[in-house]
């Protein structure tokens, strides 16, 4: 076994080793519903746990680490949890162990047809759960390997390629147009009316899509998000318009992540690269909702951020570095499937068993904070963009643009307060992200037109945009 590798159950046994089961010092207790006596030696099997907790309610809650700390203090850094009736899966909430599970792709797949539910002919009826743990062929962020090697690199180029200031001034633009169609009304929600718009259209601009194409793009997606059967429909009307964009590019390359990818030798056929566009829009919309809404909501709420908006002490930076440790947009992302059988944080897992890398749990594990937030201030050593070969591939993009959004707002609408209590914003909760559902505000009003400054050749968003839907 090469060093820092974890044990497999081959070693264990090797040694005469016996797998034990974490309780809390000093105390007899019960062991939990569904699990062997912590005195007969036998290991913990996924499978056979019952009574679970949840995974949903670590983030339905208004104390989600709270809910995080009640799974550590039981189980420890590994934790089973149910994903869904019948269906388990390890939440991994320490974080070294988050680092070792997300740096191993030789013993932790990113292919969810590694999972024993796909082997053994079980599917999850989640729509939520299927839609993030389903294979899906021609996916970087669902292989490992060579194979994800040969997808990841057309995403990192065509990033690279992007120009940053003229990214900055499409987004800007964008967010200031937004801000004009309800400056004068002295009101708005900044989830339905800007925070759910902004990702979309600056990822929508930089994959290369027009501002026809962006309303169309803006519609299907919020329909394909929201489930029911419109979703699929949808679903395929927007692969078929990523696949006309991607032959419009093949013969009149431009600017964008469209043409970067349509050209590059790694991708084979129209396939892969509609599903390396799709990626980037998947991956980049609802994490982006969640960073922006989750930064506004601090910022307006919290003593020592709401100061900076009046020219206190703590900034934007502060704020939007504050949400990746403190309550990152995924908060438990889905997943691992064990290759072989090892040993993490205490617990045997099986060979495709699932795991949950739990970033919010993970950044707020006691063993790497000081518990001074004044001290902890502009750390980056958080898990937020993830780690390993699968760490997000556009994070400098994705603080650009949750970082324009935010700066807009707040500059732009004077006097800004939220209009209800912090407490009673209503939660839109998901098992692997929270955020407001709805982020109502009231401000200074402002005559029409007052706050359209800033580039002028970028062309403002389509203005025959549902801004009232939210995603699912």
């Amino acid at each position: 076994m090469e060093r820092n590798e974890l044990p497999t159950r081959h070693d264990l046994e090797a040694v005469g080793y016996e797998l034990p089961v974490d309780e809390p010092a000093g105390r007899d207790v019960a062991p939990p519903a569904g699990q062997p006596d912590d005195r007969s030696g036998e290991p913990v099997r996924l499978a056979d746990l019952t009574g679970l907790t949840a995974l949903v309610e670590t983030t339905d809650t208004r104390d989600p680490q709270g809910a995080y700390a009640r799974l550590r203090e039981q189980w420890g850094a590994v934790a089973p949890v149910e994903l869904e009736p019948g269906i388990n899966a390890w939440l991994v909430l320490g974080y070294s162990e988050l680092r070792d599970v997300s740096r191993n792709d030789r013993w932790f797949s990113s292919d969810p047809s590694n999972w024993s539910v796909h082997r053994e002919g079980r599917t999850a009826q989640d729509p939520h759960l299927h839609a993030r743990m389903a294979p899906e062929p021609h996916s970087a962020s669902r292989s490992d390997g060579t194979e994800h090697r040969r997808l990841r690199a057309p995403l990192d180029e065509g990033l690279a390629k992007l120009d940053e200031h003229s990214t900055a001034d499409m987004i800007q633009q964008m967010c200031t147009s937004l801000i004009e169609r309800f400056a004068d009304r002295g009101s708005a929600d900044l989830v339905a009316e800007y925070a759910n718009v902004v990702p979309l259209l600056a990822v929508a601009g930089m994959v290369g899509l027009d501002r026809m194409q962006q309303a169309q793009f803006m519609e299907l997606t919020m329909t394909m998000t929201g489930g029911g059967p419109a979703a699929e429909p949808a679903r395929l009307q927007l692969l078929r318009m990523m696949a006309d964009v991607a032959h419009s590019r093949l013969e009149t390359p431009e600017r964008d992540l469209a043409s970067t990818l349509v050209h590059h030798p790694n991708l084979h056929g129209d396939d892969e690269v509609v599903a390396s566009m799709m990626l980037v829009f998947t991956a980049g919309h609802d994490l982006t909702i969640a960073w922006v809404t989750n930064t506004l909501r601090l910022m307006l709420a919290d003593a020592r951020f709401a100061g900076r908006v009046l020219g206190g002490r703590l900034g934007v930076e502060d704020a939007l570095e504050e949400v990746l440790w403190r309550d990152p947009p995924m908060a438990n992302m889905p997943g691992r499937y064990a290759l072989t059988d090892c040993v993490l944080g205490g617990r045997l897992i099986s060979k495709g068993d699932a795991l949950v890398l739990s970033f919010s749990g993970a950044n707020n594990d006691p063993s790497v904070h000081t518990g001074d937030p004044w001290e902890e201030s502009g750390n980056r050593a958080h898990l937020g963009w993830g780690v390993g070969a699968h760490a997000c591939p556009a994070p400098r993009h994705g603080r650009l643009i949750a970082r324009t959004a935010v700066e807009t707002a707040l500059h732009r609408l004077e006097n800004l307060r939220l209009a209800v209590p912090v407490e009673e914003l209503p939660l839109l909760v998901r098992p692997w992200s929270r955020y407001p559902k709805s982020l109502p505000v009231t401000f200074r009003p402002q005559g029409v037109g007052a706050v359209a400054t800033g580039p002028t050749s970028v062309a403002p968003p389509p203005t025959d945009l549902n801004l009232t839907k939210e995603p699912l």
